[in-house]
């Protein structure tokens, strides 16, 4: 009850760069109570706490953002007010990835590799899926952009079925993608945190950030893709519990659906393009 009411759809409309700190209480919290009490299976109770704690902010903002399909406005200003929810989102993405990123860092060793286990295998099936053969760029992107669309649907159905429930594969990834980020920062640093130094201060800096970049340049569309294909999943999931099928109303909710799809496709278009072609050169 505690969390859940820290913040209401309309404050998170408002001030989205409050969801960042948001996020990152939640994880933290769900890191906390998971090396407690489920430490052999840590990882994926952090995952669930976390999502916990997120579900009435989402499900509330996913009411909000199908009675605003029945207020007659146009599509671009229905895909603007949608944007808000997606910023927003997007705000909590990001703190639940710092979260895990610092904790994942900062934990010893041992412990870090206990709670995070199961997304440290993840990574290291996919890296070995990744090693065998070489493909063309080409291939490798079309790989990719199917790959993405395959999590997309899961993402709509999830939230079509389950309301909400796209938050749990985006929780899932943040974790994933905190890993990897913060796998990359450990093997830069080795040698410099065992003699911390302000003069390293730089190397920190440089190393944090890159790390950063390398998995968030290509992740941020991406997940924005998958996070708008929720929220179309959502909006005519509670469109069908609320509407009749044959209403004027319910025409312009598939509308705005339909809509919402293609811009997660394009979203995810540009998230592949990015990984295949951008990330390799600037990393």
């Amino acid at each position: 009850m505690v969390l859940e009411s820290l913040i209401s759809p309309f404050s998170a409309e408002r001030k989205p760069w409050e969801l960042f700190f948001l996020g990152a209480l939640y994880a933290s919290i769900a890191i906390f109570i998971s090396i407690q009490i489920f430490e052999s299976m840590a990882g994926l109770i952090a995952v669930f706490l976390t999502v916990m704690a997120c579900l009435p902010l989402v499900y509330n903002s996913l009411k909000l953002e199908e009675q605003k399909d029945l207020l007659g406005f146009g599509e671009g200003r229905l895909l603007r007010e949608h944007g808000k929810m997606l910023t927003f989102l997007m705000m909590l993405f990001l703190g639940v990835v710092f979260a895990f990123t610092a904790w994942f860092t900062l934990l010893p060793s041992n412990l870090s590799s206990t709670l995070f286990e199961i997304q440290v295998n993840t990574i290291k099936n996919i890296n070995s899926n990744a090693l065998l053969g070489h493909l063309s760029s080409l291939s490798l992107f079309s790989k990719i952009f199917l790959n993405n669309i395959k999590v997309l649907i899961f993402c709509i159905l999830f939230s079509f079925f389950y309301g909400s429930g796209a938050i749990f594969i985006l929780s899932w990834n943040a974790s994933v993608v905190a890993v990897a980020i913060g796998t990359f920062i450990k093997k830069n640093l080795i040698g410099l945190s065992a003699s911390f130094s302000l003069q390293y201060v730089p190397t920190y800096a440089s190393v944090v950030s890159v790390g950063f970049l390398r998995y968030l340049i290509h992740g941020i569309p991406e997940i924005a893709g998958y996070f708008i294909g929720g929220i179309a999943g959502g909006i005519l999931s509670v469109a069908i519990i609320k509407h009749d099928f044959k209403t004027e109303s319910f025409e312009r909710v598939v509308l705005d659906t339909a809509d919402l799809m293609v811009l997660a496709l394009i979203f995810l278009f540009v998230g592949a393009l990015i990984e295949v072609f951008v990330t390799p050169v600037l990393f």
